[in-house]
């Protein structure tokens, strides 16, 4: 007889969007693993798992969100302290796949998000099995999400995509990070602006919403204007439902830093950034999609909204800190990347031996490059 599962796999990442979301792995790593900015799956291969492994794992999901809902209150609450007091006599394991469980139905138990990084990869109709299955056993969902590499992404055909929106997968997030052909094969993503486009067409015509990714800065100073201005082209080809913002971190240990290191790209400042990003906006006519900010790496992180009704309040935004005296554009930066504040006005709620602190930083650092620098390096500990 064999033993019953109590586990499920959990992999590494999910966006933040999906913070909520419960995660059900039905690939490990990435099918390229080969992007210079990334070092996530550099020590493992890809490989997808079998369709019964994956509903065996929605089968214990679906075991615990049965247990988990059996200490429901009447007014629909869960009591938190009766839930954990299921934690005795559980390994570390089944007390990870147990109270994530809890923690998405405590959140509504409304949306499900597939990993590894490249999702889709594996064939559409195995694809198609999971998701029917996933419904079925799980009723409350209302929203499936994944990731997909545009390459792969690109030879999805629409047909496809309509399949698997009725099958139940409702949104693609995609890593495009650049628009440019030049960028893209700089940084080594294994792909081309017109395989995004591709993708981006067929994804939206399959009725799926579509998350595109687009990284400021990540072709270093040399190519930063193109790198907006060639994103704006792609998005407009396609108006995406959202185009999320990661600003570029280079990272120590990967392809790009060495790159850094042997004089290969200049690091972009964080006032070049902010500068391909306002270039996106202004060149995004005719999108609806909405820019999201959401994450920390970004400077201005309330630089968001819908790509028509609110551009002129988020042009309005980066023209303000623009306008700022370089001194204390400086301050801020230093001070939302020490965790201090999040928009420049946050400045004058600081105490006078803060902002005396640091201004002496900002004096200390010899030139703008060593400051960029500086900025790079203390970005590293957010990815």
């Amino acid at each position: 007889m064999h033993e019953k599962q109590t586990t499920y796999r959990i992999g590494p990442i999910r966006p933040p969007s999906e913070a909520n979301s419960l995660l059900l792995q039905i690939t490990e790593g990435c099918t390229w693993n080969r992007c210079k900015f990334c070092s996530l799956y550099k020590h493992e291969s890809f490989r997808a798992f079998t369709v019964d492994s994956i509903k065996k794992d929605i089968d214990v999901m679906a075991e615990y969100a049965k247990l988990v809902t059996s200490y429901q209150e009447e007014d629909g609450a869960l009591n938190r302290k009766a839930v954990l007091a299921k934690f005795d006599g559980m390994t570390q394991d089944e007390k990870n796949c147990y109270y994530l469980v809890y923690r998405w139905l405590a959140n509504g138990g409304e949306n499900v998000f597939l990993q590894d990084g490249n999702s889709l990869a594996v064939k559409t109709e195995r694809v198609l099995e999971v998701l029917r299955y996933l419904r079925e056993k799980l009723p409350s969902i209302k929203r499936v999400t994944t990731y997909g590499r545009a390459e792969t992404l690109s030879k999805i055909s629409a047909e496809e995509y309509v399949s698997l929106k009725e099958a139940g997968l409702d949104r693609i997030h995609s890593g495009f990070e650049s628009g440019s052909d030049r960028v893209l094969a700089f940084i080594d993503k294994g792909v081309t602006a017109e395989q995004e486009i591709i993708a981006g067409k067929n994804i939206k015509a399959g009725g799926i919403e579509l998350s595109v990714y687009f990284m400021p800065g990540i072709g270093g100073k040399e190519l930063s204007e193109e790198n907006a201005m060639e994103t704006a082209r792609v998005v407009r080809a396609i108006d995406p439902d959202f185009v999320r913002l990661r600003s570029a971190v280079i990272k120590a240990g990967t392809g790009l830093w060495q790159d850094f290191m042997d004089g290969r790209i200049r690091l972009c400042s964080e006032n070049d950034k902010l500068q391909e990003i306002k270039l996106l906006i202004e060149n995004v006519q005719g999108c609806t999609g909405y820019l999201a900010s959401d994450h920390i790496i970004n400077l201005l992180q309330k630089v968001e909204g819908k790509l028509d009704t609110d551009r002129e309040q988020m042009l309005a935004q980066i023209e303000e800190y623009f306008s700022l005296p370089p001194l204390r554009q400086k301050l801020f930066q230093a001070a939302r990347r020490y965790g201090m504040v999040s928009e420049p006005g946050d400045l004058d709620l600081l105490q006078k031996d803060q902002l005396n602190r640091l201004e002496a930083f900002v004096r200390s650092v010899a030139d703008e490059a060593s400051w960029d620098e500086k900025m790079n390096e203390i970005m590293m500990d957010y990815i």
